[in-house]
This record gives structure tokens, sequence and C-alpha cells, in this order.
């Protein structure tokens, strides 16, 4: 079997522990991939484990809903959760581990070290949600330690959460290498989240307006409009026109400094987040 295929028929070693990951870790020829996931698991995330897949001798996924970047208020206790079916999609999808601790196996008694990404963390998603980058980081930077991956694989839907990534990778010098796989969507163009579970059918029918509004500017961007603030506008202006759709932001930013833009002149990062009824929904796209 070449490296990197799926065996058939052979589901993925279970293991909810750091002593059980370490011993299970030591046996796996290499590159090892990681895949850091909060469950639930989607096409998304199959595009992520299938790209890990063919680029690695093996395959490590994690399940931890993560306490830490979820704010008061927020989803956390009704997240989804369903691990059968996610054990499911990973055996069907060649991995060889599933690491699925509890909090208190990744945080464990004592525990009082956190990782701080800096500006890149507070702007954006870290404005709308103070502290979530720091728990992003956090239990990014402990599942790069246990898993001690060569290649970890994130999503581009979560366009600032792969650049604060990166940013902890470089400066803590954490010898992994980051994957970004582009964004899989829906037939009408809606990024696939866990959280699209939560839309009714009204909102759902509503939802692919975070789409649209990226098109529409990414489109004024590919016929030679450069001035950020019509851009912003241009976005504006679709969600605008969807009634169930409350922008939290629209943002037109530099791809690495993620400092909102007045001109675009380089990589940017088209992004917004938008609240329905029932969810709060970001999406975004990168500008070349």
């Amino acid at each position: 079997m070449a490296p990197g295929a799926p065996e058939v028929d052979r589901a993925p070693r279970l293991v909810r522990d750091r002593p059980a990951l370490a011993a299970v870790r030591a046996a796996l020829p290499g590159p090892v991939g990681l895949v850091p996931t909060m469950g639930a698991l989607h096409a998304g995330h199959r595009a992520l484990i299938e790209r890990a897949r063919r680029e690695c001798a093996s395959v490590v996924v994690s399940i931890f809903v993560n306490p830490t970047q979820f704010g008061p208020g927020e989803d956390y206790e009704r997240y989804p959760r369903a691990l059968d079916a996610d054990l499911r999609v990973c055996e069907a999808s060649g991995v060889d581990v599933v690491f699925a601790p509890d909090a208190a196996t990744i945080y464990p008694a004592g525990f009082s070290t956190s990782v701080d990404p800096g500006p890149l963390g507070t702007v954006l998603e870290g404005a709308a949600r103070p502290g979530h980058f720091r728990g992003v980081a956090t239990v990014v930077t402990i599942l790069f330690g246990l898993v001690r991956p060569d290649r970890a694989y994130f999503g581009q839907k979560d366009g600032q959460q792969a650049v604060v990534v990166d940013r902890v990778v470089r400066d803590l010098g954490l010898p992994v290498d980051l994957v970004v796989v582009p964004t899989v969507r829906d037939a009408d163009g809606l990024a696939l989240s866990s959280r699209n579970a939560y839309l009714g059918e009204d909102e759902r029918r509503a939802a692919p307006v975070l789409h649209r509004a990226l098109q529409a500017a990414a489109g004024d961007h590919a016929r030679g409009e450069r001035d950020a603030a019509r851009l912003r506008a241009r976005m504006q202006a679709v969600l605008a026109a969807e009634p169930l759709a409350r922008p939290d932001y629209v943002s037109v930013a530099d791809g690495l400094t993620l400092e909102e833009l007045d001109v675009v002149s380089g990589p940017a990062l088209l992004s917004l987040a938008v609240r329905f009824p029932s969810a709060r929904l970001i999406d975004c796209w990168p500008l070349a």
C-alpha cells in the first residue's frame, strides 16, 4: 500500500488520555498529520482528513470541544457532539488515531498556562469574542506538544484562526508545517460548519448571503477595485438585502497582519461575521 493510502475496513485507534496517546504516537510512521477538530465532522473536515491522508503516512484527528475558546453566553454547552458518528467518518477516511480527550486531560488540575497570540487575537473575531484566540492558541499548542505532528491541517473558512496559529508556530518555533485547505461549500455557496445545524429553514435559505457578499467584493477586486472602503460597502450592501442577517463586522484586512486596509495592494483577506436568529456564522475569502 502506498504511503498515505487509507486502509479499508480498519477502525481508527481511539485514545482518550495523554499516556495512551504517547504510547500510540511512538509507533506511528511519519510523517504524521494532525487534523484538529471540535467534532460534529462534516465534508469540510473530510477534505482536511483526505488532504492529510494523501500527504502523510499517519493521520491523527483530535476531537475536543475546547471550553477556553468559548465566552460567557456562547454555545459551549449546546455545541454539537457526535463521537460515534465522527468515528465512522474517521474510519471511512482512513484515519489512524482519534484523540478524544475530556477537559481534565487537556487542562489537568492546577493548569495555569495560556498562549496569548498578541494583536492578531484582538481584532475581528478576537474583538467580537474576547479571549477566543487565547483559548485557540493555547489548545493548539497543547495538541501540537502531545501529538507532535509534522503537519497540521486547517480550513480556510476560519481564515483568522489560520493566521493566528501560523503566528504562534513561527513565534514559538514549533516544529510543524501548517497546511490551509480551501473552504468546502454547499451547492448554494454556504461554507460548511458544524454550527449550520442550528439554522432553521428560513435561516438556512438566507445564510448563503455571506458567500454572495464575499463573491461580490471579490468580483469587484478582480475587475480592478482596490479601494477597501468600497469593497466593505459592497459586502454590506449585499448583507443589507437579507432581513434575517445582522452583520457583526465586514473586513478587508492585510492577509498577514489583519490590519484593516485603505487600499488593497497585496494579499488581503475579506471576512465577515453575521448573526441569524439561531446562529452566528463566519466566512472569508483570500485575495491574492
